[in-house]
């Protein structure tokens, strides 16, 4: 039977189940991408699971989040993930390298392979033609201690691209444009497979672009053929023997099917404060700018800088803008050097950080308070930016630059230039002096452990019943970053969870925190809407709100990755059979599940009192017996440990 590129790559990989759509499968994870924000707890677990060292073929350690050093937190990770990648066999890649996605492709991606990273935009690997997903930390450490990695079999949606790129519009809108169409949710439990002849006029970095914001779709991965685009990406990194061909069969068909015309679009803009909030520049065009920034995962090719410096050749920046660039690595930092490009954005005003995530995670850079900040970035949820109370709108390259040079948001189309056209090179300045091997033996490596990295608190087995009161009621599409905020003043604690959950429901409700302690022994639950968890693969929105007493999550509906880090660690994630069930329960309703335990494994339904009105409801849950077992045992590590983990 012919099949696509996606069902090849998990044919290739499967360990155990069938794939048809819904069913859990099992795969065999090649690579592992961890990061600095997420690392640190993926380390601890595997100091948790004893491990000795990693069984994959590669697995890297990034430090590209928490690059400001204010004091001695982030020093201090850096140096544990440093000794950790000693201790356990990973490669490192130092501050300052570059960020996790675009580094890995320069450096690691084959296709062929899968990844299993703990960044919810480890799926730009699939540029490259690999099955690339992110996970939880947890289960990041699982497959690095040779585990298969778990997930329900995606329907798989056919994109096909037709017609030709108009000038000024670049591949950042083709994937507005999908949300556009989806919204945030429309991606729930599928992958996004290109194809069609559209893909032609693509680089691999422009499909890079296009596969990292499919995880905003929230989207299991996206996945790309690996053709003529991807040889000569490999080759342009001086690996060309890397590539292997891997093309959809003809006659191959998807479960779902979505065309764009490229030769329709027109350049994008998503408003505040959510990726699908998708209009034209057009539509919006006028409006004062305060900042434009031009970087991230989701705009991390050479192109992408080299766009805007020849847009800015013969322009200043506008006086009232800060135009902010952050290189996506070391590599593409030296290439501009080399090529003029960097020395075109300082000279006419640019400010250029250092090779990382920065502003896109709110490690600096944060915009002023209701001022626009125009973001290449990947997300604008409220608050992401580091400015409680910000206005980021997500563009292209191309538009960024535009409204850099006028002062207000700006349809490039309109400037009086001709659209710059850039060629890619075909051979790059490769950098690879701040990436670090892992040693053949490092057994007798001890772990550096500052005054902020704490060992994982207990994780106790759930209870027979659970009671307790609704301290948080939200709405839909809450994100990760709403339950755990990042930027400079969060981040540098997610070695600690005592400290770190300080912290939990503080973009919404600063109060929390003092209103979950009194129930930390004895429990509370979260009442959610649609798609609860949305975002970021930052198991700390899990393993906080834990800490903190939270025993289930009640919601209309989950996003994959925060499901699955709420089973990973033992809270238990529910569903309302019936929506209306929601509008009747009020923040401090005191809920009862007396049957939970029983209940979860002899069926899947849960039956909940709300002992404040005196109703009864039914929930609902869609875990597997290997999940119920998670959550039954409090943790999949304790299950790991006990040697039971599947």
């Amino acid at each position: 039977m012919p099949k696509n590129v996606t069902q090849k790559l998990i044919a290739s990989h499967l360990v155990e189940g069938d794939m048809m759509a819904g069913q859990e499968i099992a795969l065999k994870i090649d690579q592992t991408l961890t990061q600095d924000a997420t690392g640190t707890m993926v380390m601890l677990e595997l100091e948790a699971m004893e491990l000795d060292r990693v069984r994959t073929e590669v697995s890297v350690q990034y430090v590209d989040h928490n690059l400001l050093e204010t004091d001695f937190k982030n020093a201090d990770d850096h140096l544990f993930l440093q000794s950790a990648c000693r201790r356990f066999g990973l490669w490192y890649s130092r501050a300052g390298n570059g960020v996790s996605h675009p580094v890995h492709m320069e450096r690691f991606g084959k296709p062929g392979k899968t990844l299993l990273g703990s960044d919810s935009h480890t799926c730009a690997a699939g540029s490259l033609g690999m099955l690339a997903i992110g996970a939880g930390g947890l289960e990041v450490a699982l497959t690095m201690a040779g585990e298969p990695f778990h997930v329900k079999m995606p329907r798989i949606v056919g994109v096909k691209l037709t017609g030709q790129l108009p000038d000024w519009v670049s591949a950042k809108d083709i994937i507005l444009e999908l949300l556009r169409r989806l919204d945030v949710s429309g991606g729930i439990g599928k992958i996004m497979e290109y194809y069609g002849p559209g893909l032609d006029q693509l680089s691999a970095m422009d499909r890079h672009v296009i596969a990292n914001m499919g995880a905003e779709l929230g989207a299991t991965t996206s996945v790309f053929p690996s053709d003529q685009a991807v040889k000569v990406f490999l080759e342009s990194q001086t690996r060309g023997e890397d590539w292997i061909e891997l093309l959809a069969d003809e006659g191959s068909d998807y479960d779902e099917h979505i065309e764009v015309s490229l030769s329709e679009l027109v350049p994008l803009i998503a408003c505040p404060s959510s990726p699908g909030n998708v209009v034209p520049v057009s539509e919006v065009a006028g409006r004062k700018v305060y900042q434009c920034m031009i970087g991230s995962s989701a705009n991390p090719g050479l192109r992408d800088f080299a766009i805007p410096a020849m847009i800015l050749k013969d322009h200043s920046v506008h006086e009232d803008v800060s135009l902010d660039v952050n290189p996506t690595s070391r590599q593409i930092l030296e290439n501009m050097t080399r090529l003029s490009y960097l020395g075109t954005l300082i000279h006419q005003g640019a400010r250029i950080h250092q090779a990382g995530c920065d502003g896109c995670i709110g490690m600096g850079q944060a915009p002023a308070t209701h001022r626009i900040s125009l973001r290449t970035v990947p997300r604008n949820f409220p608050g992401r930016s580091g400015t409680k109370e910000d206005l980021v709108y997500l563009c292209s390259p191309e538009t960024a630059a535009a409204s850099a040079i006028t002062g207000v948001i700006t349809d490039p189309r309109t400037l009086s230039m001709p659209y710059p056209k850039f060629e890619e090179p075909k051979t790059y300045v490769l950098n690879t002096e701040a990436l670090a091997p892992p040693p053949e033996d490092g057994s007798e490596e001890v772990l550096v452990k500052g005054p902020n990295i704490a060992s994982l608190p207990p994780l106790e087995p759930l209870p027979q019943s659970l009671a307790g009161p609704v301290l948080m009621k939200v709405g839909d599409n809450i994100s990760t970053d709403e339950i755990m905020p990042a930027g400079a003043k969060v981040l540098p604690f997610r070695s600690n969870i005592p400290a770190i959950s300080k912290f939990t429901f503080s973009q919404i409700d600063e109060s929390y925190y003092d209103r979950a302690m009194p129930y930390q022994r004895t429990g509370s639950v979260i009442v959610g809407g649609i798609n609860y968890g949305q975002g970021s693969s930052r198991e700390h929105a899990a393993l906080a709100p834990r800490y903190l007493g939270v025993k289930a999550v009640i919601a209309k509906s989950f996003a994959r990755i925060h499901w699955q880090n709420l089973c990973n660690f033992g809270i238990l994630p529910l569903a309302f059979i019936d929506e209306q069930d929601y509008d009747a329960i009020d923040l401090n309703d005191s809920l009862e599940l007396p049957n939970a335990r029983e209940e979860i494994q002899k069926g899947d339904t849960v039956t909940v009192i709300n002992k404040t009105r005196n109703k009864t409801f039914l929930a609902r849950h869609t875990m597997t017996p290997r999940q119920v077992r998670m959550v039954l045992a409090g943790s999949v590590i304790n299950l790991y440990k006990a040697g039971s983990s599947r």
